[in-house]
């Protein structure tokens, strides 16, 4: 049903491992959970299920068109609209999408979180925020070195790999340009407290606005 108030849609972008999701979790938990419909771009990654192992070797997941960024765009305006959604629970040891999906009701914040979310023009359009996490090089690497090997079943050989054959250079091609697009640069992310506060006071300023 159509809602009363306009949703406030938040983009939270910056390179890998540089602390994005810290940051929506510090916002999260400062606005209340209840509030906020949350959307990481890494779920909409494309579904490799039929692609056989050595051509989904070959795939570059860290350039846009390896993501269905035109369904985040239209989850984000059914959201807006009022309607809930169902987005897409992405296996990274696989690279498919799982037969399972995540329900995701309306609310007043919608967080839209991902490395390349700013270099989308018509994904960009729908935010009223963007903010850039912006961390140094080798603190981005260690992070994502550890997560990949913990979470996604890869080796060190891999993960170094990955990131100098595509995730380096495609940081440099189309995450960093993207900084230029945001409101604000956080520096070191969710552990900026000064940065995070003035965050935060800005979303409840704008929820109050909206009553």
């Amino acid at each position: 049903m159509p809602v009363d108030y306009d949703p406030i849609v938040i983009g939270i972008a910056g390179g890998t491992g540089s602390g994005k999701t810290t940051v929506a979790n510090v916002i999260l938990d400062a606005v209340g959970r209840h509030r906020i419909a949350y959307l990481p771009h890494d779920a909409y990654y494309r579904d490799l299920t039929d692609l056989p192992p050595v051509r989904k070797a070959e795939v570059n997941f860290d350039h846009p068109d390896s993501l269905e960024t035109e369904l985040m765009i239209e989850h984000v305006k059914e959201l807006k609209a009022g309607r809930a959604v169902d987005i897409p629970i992405y296996d990274f040891s696989t690279h498919s999408r799982t037969n399972r999906t995540i329900h995701v009701e309306p609310q007043r914040v919608i967080i839209v979180e991902g490395i390349l979310i700013f270099a989308e023009p018509e994904l960009r359009k729908l935010f009223d925020m963007k903010l850039f996490v912006d961390t140094d090089t080798d603190i981005r690497f260690i992070r994502r070195l550890q997560r990949d090997i913990a979470e996604r079943g890869r080796t060190m050989e891999m993960v170094i790999q990955q990131y100098l054959g595509t995730v380096r250079p495609m940081h440099m091609e189309f995450v960093d340009p993207s900084k230029r697009y945001a409101d604000v640069i956080i520096p070191e992310g969710g552990l900026n407290q000064v940065a995070m506060d003035m965050v935060i006071t800005r979303i409840e300023s704008l929820l109050m606005r909206q009553g």
